[in-house]
């Protein structure tokens, strides 16, 4: 009989209707992490406008939930490509300005798609910050539900925070390189199809990183309410791609959101040895001297 397959780290993920019961407990600080992108597929020098989630935090967001800009929070913006890491200090040094620390269970929303809560999950993991969960469904899920929201603006008083980096989450082309002929090395684009065959230059040249599998990211979300797939097909999503627990996973998109969703689903699965590209294709398509590979 073949072991149940669950949730690694169940708490990682919390539901609409357990933050609805614990709106109050002092112990936990609620962020809205929502960005937009509006892609520009006939220029890919720009492939997407960004927009800050901040406009619509302010109409209306989950009650005692406080607002997190990527772009300008939490991103290198000396950096040519949209969303880039910055210096893990520097990170963790504007965490602790944004009210988060050691001392709270940390849960993450956003309002149109979970990635964007995926990738500050990833980035806040990289600086040591582990209580954190992840709001299934996200906003969407919260009105879809019926449950309350408000236009009252918050912002949490910085926090005490113990800077504990992990420097192997997020990694470079260089590690992109060393890996593409490493037979235990899954790539793995999180890109919709059409941009994984090379159909779609959004990112400068048409297609992909060599030898790199496709399992877009919307895949592993119920299309009807943004929430995870139950595990078992999430599983079988992986092992039909014959990516095994064993493997080294890389995983790329455009610019290091996407891939965060599916790294988190790998992490919640048992899969342990996972990178996240940071620039992806926003970097990789553009540099005429890394090789790509089209249907």
């Amino acid at each position: 009989m073949k072991d149940k397959i669950v949730w690694k780290f169940p708490n990682a993920i919390v539901s609409c209707e357990w933050l609805s019961k614990n709106l109050n407990n002092k112990n936990i600080r609620i962020y809205d992490c929502t960005t937009y992108l509006h892609y520009r597929d006939n220029d890919p020098s720009l492939p997407y406008l960004v927009e800050s989630g901040r406009k619509k935090y302010e109409t209306s967001h989950i009650p005692h939930s406080s607002y997190i800009d990527l772009q300008s929070d939490l991103s290198d913006n000396s950096s040519p490509y949209r969303f880039t890491m910055p210096n893990l200090k520097v990170l963790s040094e504007n965490f602790k300005k944004l009210g988060i620390g050691e001392n709270f269970h940390i849960i993450l929303y956003s309002r149109n798609g979970t990635q964007w809560s995926a990738r500050i999950w990833w980035m806040l993991r990289s600086v040591g910050v582990d209580n954190v969960s992840i709001l299934d469904g996200g906003f969407n899920e919260w009105i879809r539900i019926g449950l309350p929201t408000t236009d009252k603006f918050l912002e949490f008083p910085e926090a005490d925070f113990t800077f504990k980096p992990r420097d192997n989450i997020f990694v470079g082309k260089e590690t992109i390189i060393e890996s593409l002929e490493d037979k235990n090395t899954k790539i793995l684009n999180s890109l919709t199809e059409d941009i994984h065959k090379g159909q779609n230059p959004r990112y400068g040249r048409p297609g992909r990183i060599p030898n790199s599998l496709n399992i877009p990211f919307h895949r592993l979300l119920d299309p009807k309410t943004g929430k995870f797939l139950q595990i078992e097909e999430l599983s079988k999503i992986f092992q039909q791609n014959n990516i095994r627990c064993e493997n080294n996973v890389i995983n790329y998109c455009g610019g290091g959101i996407a891939a965060s969703l599916e790294a988190f689903v790998l992490y919640q699965l048992g899969y342990k040895n996972l990178t996240i590209y940071d620039n992806s294709l926003s970097e990789w398509a553009t540099d005429d001297g890394l090789p790509m590979e089209i249907d």
